[in-house]
């Protein structure tokens, strides 16, 4: 049970990945926060986990909101001990992949708002909790774009997810002197909620060569994705700090 007594506030939770770290978390006692802007969705999210859940509904690109949330954590339970940004993604535009070219500035701040914001408001808003604790454990959600070599996404996202890695690597110096781990992984094509019906949307031909070109001979589950969040998370990983893990079943790119 590595998360016994602990207080883990996870954004993004009422599905995806999120919600996958949040079932392992709770599986292994820790009190789980659910921070998501879904209203249908979190509720039965929060029930399926089981009374170590608790569920906030929260628009995580909105600072007063988020800080209220926090607050309001902090006010229950005395301390966050665990923060997961799990807010992200590309498909919040039309077309995920366009080039360079095809973006328009406001497809851009869409991509960059949705991936980067999120992430920097739960972390500004947790950070004086964790100093106060002098200690605490953060895991960002970047993506193997932001490695700058995918040729499937968009350069939005690449910068987006690219700027996570950078954000994650400055931040460990900043907070390893007051006890904070900062860590982040990058996954590869993980079939999510959202994600599986795009992967649906692609030929047979495409999916075979999708799965081809992974060492490991398939594609990332979001549970792939929780297991490596709750390692770095976890007291397993009290060494480690200002790392990004490829979580990609061997793809580089």
């Amino acid at each position: 049970m590595r998360f016994t007594g602990r207080i883990a506030l996870i954004t993004a939770a009422a599905n995806g990945i999120g919600r996958a770290t949040a079932e392992i978390m709770a599986r292994e006692g820790a009190t789980v926060v659910c921070v998501d802007n879904h209203p249908d969705r979190l509720p039965a999210a929060v029930q399926a986990l089981g009374p170590q859940a608790h569920g906030r509904l929260c628009d995580a690109l909105d600072q007063a909101q988020v800080d209220a949330t926090v607050d309001g954590v902090v006010k229950q339970f005395g301390r966050i001990d665990i923060l997961v940004n799990a807010v992200g993604g590309s498909t919040i535009i039309a077309k995920p992949s366009a080039t360079v070219e095809e973006h328009s500035l406001d497809d851009w701040h869409r991509v960059i708002a949705f991936n980067l914001d999120g992430t920097f408001l739960f972390t500004h808003a947790v950070v004086p909790v964790m100093k106060r604790q002098q200690a605490g454990k953060i895991v960002n959600l970047a993506s193997i774009a932001g490695r700058g070599t995918s040729a499937a996404s968009g350069a939005a996202y690449a910068a987006a997810k690219g700027g996570i890695i950078a954000f994650t690597r400055k931040l460990s110096f900043e907070l390893g002197p007051f006890g904070i781990n900062i860590n982040a992984i990058a996954p590869s094509l993980t079939l999510t909620e959202r994600i599986r019906p795009h992967w649906n949307q692609r030929s047979p031909e495409a999916q075979a060569a999708q799965i081809e070109s992974t060492p490991l001979r398939r594609v990332a589950e979001a549970a792939d994705q929780a297991r490596v969040i709750c390692f770095l998370a976890s007291s397993d990983a009290d060494f480690v700090t200002g790392l990004t893990i490829d979580v990609t079943g061997g793809l580089s790119g």
